[in-house]
């Protein structure tokens, strides 16, 4: 995975952007770019995990109706 592609850059308003190839594309609508020293790398947002995302939901404060659940039937086979 050492290919090397040659990429366009273009402005976005005040920003710089690059195009990535489609062979290149991230999943998501976001990516991590950092710098290492004249090299930009460009990374996948990690996916959050569940326990992750339900650590920083906020509780829900709601009245939740009793629902009428007996046992099945008994059915003979």
């Amino acid at each position: 995975m050492n290919e090397v592609r040659r990429v366009s850059l273009f402005r976005n308003g005040r920003n710089q952007a690059v195009r990535i190839p489609r062979e290149y594309e991230l999943p998501g609508t976001e990516a991590i770019v950092r710098r290492q020293g004249a090299t930009l790398v460009i990374e996948p947002v990690p996916a959050t995990s569940l326990l992750e995302w339900l650590a920083t939901a906020e509780p829900v404060d709601e009245s939740w109706p009793e629902v009428d659940d007996p046992p099945p039937e008994e059915v003979e086979l």
